[in-house]
């Protein structure tokens, strides 16, 4: 039964089922609902009809804006006493004080609950029909509904995630080769050579210890000392310049794990060793107060409690390797220098399934294949690499090309060549983009920067 012949209520909104529920609320609440108009020109034309006392009024509303519909009504003497609730999803502050400008009673926003429908259209037929125009009286935040309450989940619960850290995780703390490129031109990728962290539980491995290794070193300070394997790629200054400054090497209780291929002029221990010369640095390598052991690969997989450590050889000058990770169900393949169908200046869709320029691939090819992620160098331009050839690096064409025959579901690509500066690398993220739809393998691409970081 209606409360009285003055409250009448018109819903004006383009979802049925929002009119419908509202119809159910006004009703059971024991109001009586006039209408439901589907479009804002309907709304007006409805208004003069049924003469409500009250209307409730969406604002995202077909042909008539809801705002442009409020602002008629209330410019029209035979209207303008009709009062007006505004509905709508959207809350912004800019919406509600036009709203009230214009002589809106209040504002529901959606998703509303019962009681909120109820509490607002009460307090506006408790106060009588109001004055009218922008301003009158009933006009305003006296009705509590200008302001709409949070929706909080069963029990009153307020959802608030936090990134959980202690999922298996990989960071890129260097992603440039060659040498440090610090500077404003670089500050979105950063500027450290190659270093990456891998992470499950309390195992960490580490991978390349370029200039990015010094930043890893500060963060590991923070914990406890622990037993820390090091992956080198090969010993180019890029991938081992970085360890004189990795602090845990100095402190006692640190145990570190060095591991190369073999085939090095050099045995590992030798190169860091004259790395270390003090000659170059101000410290000797039987200065640090880690204890420090170094390998050549031979298992393969090396298995570090969780992380299980796949390596191979990559095309590049010297003994350089590859690695594929395995954790928490994962497959990671991390290729920092790589010449990928070294010499070839064609289009990527003109090499044929058994071409023989894939032939020295193949192996590389199987090693990756089916990668969850790759982490792999694109290092030329197209332009560049006829200069470039036989340097160890890929051109962009020839990098896609390559993580669509592995069938790599995403690629980060790292390994920035040192004159390219971020302008240079969202260029090369476009083109990259680009070539894997032309050749039918638009995968997710995110260019690496330092800090960057995976859950896995």
């Amino acid at each position: 039964m209606a409360k009285s012949a003055a409250a009448r209520v018109l819903i004006a909104d383009d979802s049925p089922e929002t009119a419908l529920m509202l119809t159910r609320i006004l009703g059971d609440a024991g109001y009586s609902v006039v209408g439901h108009a589907e479009d804002g020109e309907a709304c007006l034309k409805m208004v003069g009809e049924t003469k409500p006392g009250l209307l409730l009024l969406d604002i995202m509303m077909p042909k008539l804006h809801g705002i442009d519909v409020l602002r008629r009504l209330k410019d029209d003497p035979a209207t303008a006493g009709v009062g007006v609730v505004m509905c709508s999803a959207r809350s912004f502050p800019a919406d509600v004080q036009r709203a009230t400008e214009l002589g809106a009673f209040g504002f529901l926003t959606k998703p509303f609950r019962r009681q909120q429908v109820v509490d607002l259209v009460g307090a506006y037929f408790a106060k009588g029909a109001p004055a009218g125009g922008p301003g009158g009286a009933g006009v305003g935040a006296s009705s509590g509904g200008l302001e709409s309450d949070p929706a909080t989940g069963p029990g009153g619960e307020v959802y608030i995630p936090a990134v959980d850290m202690s999922r298996p995780m990989l960071r890129l703390w260097g992603t440039r080769g060659s040498i440090p490129v610090p500077g404003r031109a670089t500050a979105r990728h950063g500027g450290n050579t190659a270093c990456m962290e891998v992470r499950a539980g309390d195992q960490v491995v580490v991978f390349d210890a370029g200039t990015g290794i010094r930043d890893l070193g500060a963060e590991l300070l923070k914990d406890k000392p622990r037993t820390v394997p090091i992956l080198i790629g090969h010993t180019h200054w890029d991938h081992i310049q970085g360890f004189p400054f990795f602090a845990p090497a100095y402190m006692r209780g640190y145990e570190l794990d060095i591991y190369g291929g073999s085939g090095f002029r050099k045995d590992l221990r030798s190169i860091f060793q004259g790395q270390l010369d003090r000659d170059y640095f101000p410290v000797e390598i039987g200065d640090m107060a880690a204890t420090m052991r170094f390998h050549h690969l031979r298992e393969n997989p090396v298995q570090f409690g969780p992380i299980a450590v796949h390596w191979g050889f990559a095309n590049h000058p010297g003994a350089t390797l590859c690695f594929r990770i395995e954790v928490a169900g994962r497959r990671i393949g991390y290729l920092t220098d790589n010449e990928f169908l070294q010499g070839y200046l064609g289009r990527p869709d003109g090499v044929e399934p058994g071409s023989p320029l894939l032939t020295p691939h193949l192996e590389q090819i199987e090693f990756f294949r089916g990668v969850d992620l790759l982490i792999a160098e694109a290092q030329y331009f197209n332009e560049e690499y006829p200069k470039k050839i036989g340097w160890g690096h890929t051109s962009v064409s020839n990098a896609c090309l390559l993580a669509k025959l592995v069938g790599a579901k995403r690629w980060i690509v790292t390994h920035h060549d040192p004159l390219q500066d971020d302008e240079a690398l969202h260029r090369k993220h476009l083109l990259i983009n680009q070539v894997l739809r032309e050749i039918g393998h638009a995968i997710p691409v995110e260019m690496a920067y330092d800090g960057m970081t995976e859950l896995l």
